[in-house]
């Protein structure tokens, strides 16, 4: 039988038993877990080159604000296209890590200028919030049902088009109010994309599970991959959420 993915990011039917049974070796939780700690790696070692000071090239607004435009468009282009071809995700899935360690590393430093302690803060809600949505999922509190898999991914997808519309919106001056800025719309925003992201967990959970002994080998890192973009979302969000509260 064949399964698809539930994670947006993964949705392919590249877990699938035929297609792992011909070629012998199939996926591992030991190797999943691996890769995605290689990619963690990747992206906390992007992080230290920042807080470094960037040798080489600088922390100038030159390189900084390009830095996080370029960034945002290599990333959608690193998910559409490893979305489509999951076997290059051991080559997308490093240089994603790597990019976005760079964005995180930033963002970071300018959220800890500004309200100190707050990223720390931020880190530790992201793994407890990983913590607490793996438990959920493992005693089947939260199960990947159909209906909770399509609402999950289409909020997703409008959250992601939004995104998209709003950054190109940024080149022409034109500034959406709740999503940089606090008060109640804005807080109300930020707490359903960070509940909406720790759901996407879930999804990242039942994908790997479905392919263990049965997707090849090789999709350890397209799952790896997935797990990851969904934990820097996670990171991301609580950070923006933790700084309107802070306003």
């Amino acid at each position: 039988m064949a399964t698809m993915s539930h994670n947006p990011v993964l949705r392919r039917g590249g877990f699938d038993e035929t297609r792992a049974e011909a070629e012998g070796a199939t996926m591992t939780l030991g190797g999943t877990v691996l890769k995605t700690f290689l990619l963690l790696g990747i992206a906390a070692a992007g992080m230290v080159y920042v807080w470094a000071g960037m040798p080489g090239i600088g922390m100038s607004e030159t390189v900084v604000y390009p830095l996080l435009t370029g960034s945002f468009v290599f990333g959608v282009a690193v998910l559409i296209g490893t979305a489509m071809r999951p076997e290059i995700a051991s080559v997308t899935g490093p240089l994603y890590a790597a990019v976005q360690g760079l964005v995180l590393g930033v963002v970071t430093l300018m959220f800890e200028a500004r309200y100190p302690g707050l990223p720390l803060q931020a880190a530790l809600l992201t793994v407890a919030t990983l913590i607490v949505m793996l438990i959920a999922f493992r005693t089947g509190v939260i199960r990947a049902t159909e209906r909770f898999t399509t609402t999950v991914i289409s909020c997703t997808a409008a959250v992601f088009v939004f995104y998209i519309i709003a950054f190109v919106l940024s080149f022409f001056g034109v500034r959406i109010p709740f999503l940089h800025e606090g008060g109640i719309i804005g807080i109300g925003f930020s707490l359903f994309v960070v509940g909406l992201a720790a759901l996407n967990l879930i999804l990242d959970f039942d994908t790997i599970e479905q392919g263990i002994g049965k997707a090849p080998a090789e999709l350890e890192w397209f799952a790896a991959f997935g797990l990851v973009v969904t934990l820097i979302w996670l990171y991301f969000e609580i950070l923006r959420l933790l700084g309107k509260l802070r306003r």
